[in-house]
């Protein structure tokens, strides 16, 4: 009467894997354009004991296969003990991993101490512009214009006195709670509340440099939610972005801002601001208009990381591990960026 079910056939994982390719697999998608061994020797050289007198103790996992889980986590929004179960449960993330069912997967602990370490020691930042390398010997990072922006990445939020949030805002938060170890190390002592268009935010901020033509990240810094945007234009420009345009919105206009730009000699492209008693001109409308055309392309990123990577949410506390973490969100990012112009076969 019905379809039969429960037998299990030779060659039933393959057809399963054709099934996935047909219907859209990103993480086989990403695994036919990059070769994450290209971040074997750094990933080795930071986080392997080489000074062992002898091989005793457990082996380690591989390090290339724990920092594809972290890819893993970023892209897909997981928590460790979510990413455990999802590795056992789903063959696609074996499959990325190069995992086989008999394989023994990392559990939570080591997947939280893994990253512990790769955020500890800068190694995120050190990928990061090993892959921004690698795309600029591509001639993917154009530098023929920039746009800027932030986006906030929000953190749990915290429950404290007012007293206590006082004191946090004041400088003095790592003074708090000495006497209860245990619930100092959940408390965030470096996130902040900021409101914007009306909205109350608590966490951090990505502010990042993209550039204007192929969309991938080319530098980025982390802040509190409270910063001002503009206030991190000084870190994202370099001297490569000399001559370039600076494509910004209104948030980034004043007479700081301009001197900022001014000082790596780039084109001033930002969005121009109206004032109190001083409205915009029609020409000055008319070249906001133009511009956004350029500008909105940032939003593309930051949209796409809201949407296809399940949104900018931390799940640690403070800001080195909030500022790794927002490292591997847009090294996540950029790796899948790489594969959609190579899927679209995009020329410039």
């Amino acid at each position: 009467m019905y379809k039969t079910r429960g037998n299990k056939g030779l060659f039933d994982q393959e057809f399963t894997n054709e099934r996935l390719s047909v219907m859209g697999n990103p993480l086989e998608a990403i695994s036919k354009v990059i070769d994450f061994e290209m971040f074997r020797k750094s990933l080795e050289s930071k986080l392997l004991n080489t000074n062992k007198k002898n091989n005793a103790g457990a082996k380690p996992y591989d390090v290339v296969m724990l920092f594809k889980i972290m890819i893993l986590q970023r892209y897909y929004g997981l928590g460790d003990s979510q990413v455990e179960y999802q590795i056992l449960d789903r063959s696609s993330f074996k499959t990325f991993l190069g995992l086989e069912t008999g394989d023994k997967v990392p559990d939570e602990k080591t997947v939280w101490s893994f990253r512990e370490r790769v955020t500890k020691t800068g190694l995120v930042e050190e990928l990061f512009e090993q892959f921004t390398s690698f795309l600029e010997k591509k001639e993917l990072i154009f530098n023929e214009g920039q746009m800027v922006d932030a986006s906030f990445t929000v953190a749990p939020r915290q429950r404290n006195t007012r007293e206590e949030n006082k004191r946090i805002k004041n400088g003095e938060g790592d003074d708090l709670w000495n006497d209860k170890p245990n619930k100092k190390s959940h408390k965030d002592i470096d996130a902040r509340w900021t409101k914007k268009n009306g909205e109350t935010f608590y966490g951090y901020k990505n502010h990042a440099k993209v550039d204007t033509k192929s969309k991938f990240i080319n530098t980025y810094t982390v802040t509190d939610a409270s910063v001002h945007d503009s206030q991190a234009l000084d870190n994202l420009l370099t001297k490569k972005d000399k001559d370039q345009d600076l494509h910004a919105d209104s948030a980034y206009t004043g007479e700081e801002q301009d001197k900022i730009i001014a000082k790596y000699k780039m084109k001033n492209k930002v969005h121009e601001k109206g004032y109190r008693n001083k409205p915009l001109t029609k020409q000055q409308k008319e070249s906001n208009t133009k511009k956004s055309k350029i500008r909105a392309r940032v939003e593309h990123v930051f949209g796409f990381m809201e949407q296809s990577m399940n949104g900018l949410v931390l799940k640690s506390v403070g800001l080195v591990r909030a500022t790794g973490i927002i490292g591997l969100i847009n090294l996540t990012y950029n790796l899948f960026r790489y594969e959609q112009i190579k899927k679209l076969k995009i020329t410039y």
